[in-house]
């Protein structure tokens, strides 16, 4: 086995200039969320497996006993309406463990979709807060100042002031490997407490993707699953003021 090896599963699709969407593991793993609903919703079709020695070396157990080891998986989404395009959809187990891992996954994920075609991505991700949030905006940073005015007006919102930021993992070094060969295109980040999975950033971040392909998306099982998360979130808050309150307890007693 190559470091990354590529195995297509039947014919390769026939797209016509597709654009690409990339949502692997991350912060609240808003990405991987957001892409996992869309391949759902659109029934899209898996044309591709992706395999790394830089994931960890680990198989899964699948419900009927046989395993299954660790990928990443391309999937295909064909225009359906006029003002529609042919899609490409990447998500997937992991992300590289090492930075020369991490290059080497991203420069294979560049070729396959170079190869079909694709000059315009978009890429998925989260924004770390550390806080609890009501109404989690999109942030998005893009490879060409041209596209900001445009990306705008989808709802997502670019933090000006705050310079010098970065975007680390396959996110944005899809972004900065791609703007070498010639792609372009920005990244969508909800803003997420960051240490629980994050249905309700996720749906955020797929009403931007909504606007931009023109596909009607049903996001109320998004929905269902952020009421969930919030409720074990309210009881881990309540678990965690219990302890601190048993704790200055026992130390005022001492």
């Amino acid at each position: 086995m190559e470091t990354v090896t590529v195995r297509y599963i039947g014919k390769k699709p026939r797209l016509k200039d597709p654009i690409f969407i990339e949502g692997l593991p991350g912060i609240g793993n808003v990405g991987k969320l957001a892409v996992e609903h869309l391949i759902e919703i659109t029934k899209a079709i898996k044309f591709a497996e992706l395999y790394s020695k830089d994931f960890p070396p680990q198989v899964f157990i699948n419900a009927d006993g046989t395993v299954k080891l660790v990928n990443n998986e391309f999937y295909y989404r064909k225009a359906k309406k006029k003002d529609q395009r042919d899609i490409i959809l990447l998500t997937g187990d992991y992300q590289g463990l090492s930075s020369q891992g991490q290059y080497e996954l991203v420069e294979s994920i560049l070729d396959v979709i170079e190869e079909s075609g694709v000059k315009q991505m978009f890429t998925l991700g989260g924004y770390g807060l550390g806080h609890e949030i009501k109404e989690p905006k999109v942030l998005f940073a893009t490879t060409h100042k041209h596209l900001v005015k445009t990306i705008k007006k989808y709802g997502a919102v670019f933090k000006k002031n705050e310079p010098g930021g970065g975007i680390i993992g396959a996110s944005g070094l899809l972004l900065g490997l791609g703007k070498l060969r010639g792609f372009e295109g920005a990244c969508f980040m909800g803003e997420t407490p960051g240490y629980l999975v994050d249905p309700k950033s996720a749906k955020a971040v797929l009403k931007i993707i909504t606007k931009i392909t023109n596909i009607d998306i049903d996001l109320s099982r998004l929905e269902e699953k952020a009421k969930e998360i919030e409720h074990i979130a309210k009881q881990l808050n309540e678990m965690e003021s219990m302890a601190k309150e048993k704790s200055d307890e026992l130390h005022y007693i001492g």
